[in-house]
C-alpha cells in the first residue's frame, strides 16, 4: 500500500489540513482520506487517474476537508464516469452534497453511495479492511492489510504428478486433502511462507492520548493530523 500526501497547509495547530491518497498495491483503486481544495490536481500530479477512485472518506464537514469534493465529483461526471462511488462521512454530508448539486444545477451520471461513519468496520475489501474509532467527535482509522498467501510451488506440484487444475488454488489456500489411497496432500507444503499484512493507523488529532497509543501498538505506521 502506498500512502501519499495530498495537501499540507498549517495555519494553526488545531486546523491542520491533511489529505491522503491510499493506493492499493494489488488493484488500480484509489482511496482518499479527505478532499481538500485542489485535490484532483494533486491526484493527477502524482500520476494517478481520478477515474480509478472508488472510495472517499471525509472525517468532518470542516471546509478544509470538503472544499474540493464537489469539484472532484463534477470532474468525474465530465469525464464520463459510470461506475459507482462510495463516500464515507459524518451525518450531514448527504445534505451538503444535495445543496451543492442544487445550487450548481448539477446531476451525476453515476451513483454516489453515502455511508455514515460509525465505530466499527467501515470498509470490508477483499484484501483490506478499514475500522473507524470515534471518540468525542474525533476519528481514528485502522487500515489492515490481510495476510497474503505464499507463492504456489509449481515444481513441487509436478513432482507429486499433479496436473494444472482448480486443485492448485485450493492447495495455495492451505487446504488439506486425503486421497483414496490414504496419501495426504497438505497445502502448506505446496506454497511458500504466507506474508503477513501491514497495519496502518491514522489518528486525526494533533495531540496524543492513551487511547490513541493503545490503538496504535501493533501498527506499522502512525500518522497524526
Amino acid at each position: 500500500m502506498d500512502i501519499n500526501y495530498l495537501n499540507r497547509s498549517i495555519i494553526k495547530l488545531r486546523n491542520l489540513n491533511y489529505g491522503f491518497i491510499l493506493r492499493l498495491t494489488d488493484f488500480k483503486d484509489l482511496w482518499i482520506l479527505n478532499c481538500c481544495e485542489g485535490c484532483q490536481y494533486r491526484i493527477i500530479d502524482k500520476g494517478y487517474k481520478i477515474n480509478n477512485m472508488s472510495k472517499i472518506i471525509i472525517t468532518s464537514l470542516h471546509i478544509n476537508n470538503i472544499s474540493g469534493l464537489l469539484g472532484l465529483l463534477s470532474s468525474l461526471n465530465l469525464i464520463g464516469r459510470i461506475k459507482s462511488l462510495h463516500i464515507y462521512g459524518p451525518v450531514g454530508l448527504k445534505y451538503y452534497l444535495d445543496l451543492g448539486k442544487k445550487y450548481s444545477h448539477t446531476n451525476f451520471n453515476y451513483i454516489v453511495y453515502i455511508h455514515i461513519l460509525k465505530t466499527g468496520l467501515v470498509i470490508n475489501h477483499s484484501k483490506y479492511r478499514i475500522y473507524s474509532l470515534i471518540t468525542k467527535n474525533q476519528y481514528q482509522f485502522i487500515i489492515i492489510q490481510l495476510e497474503q498467501y505464499g507463492t504456489f510451488l509449481l515444481n513441487q506440484a509436478k513432482k507429486n504428478y499433479l496436473t494444472p487444475s482448480p486443485l492448485y488454488g485450493k492447495l495455495k489456500r492451505g487446504l488439506i486433502f486425503l486421497l483414496p489411497d490414504g496419501f495426504i496432500l497438505n497445502g502448506c507444503k505446496f506454497t511458500a511462507v504466507n506474508l503477513l499484512g501491514n497495519q496502518f493507523f491514522f489518528a486525526l488529532k494533533p495531540y496524543c492520548n492513551r487511547k490513541i497509543v493503545e490503538n496504535s501498538l501493533f501498527s506499522s505506521i502512525i500518522i497524526y493530523q
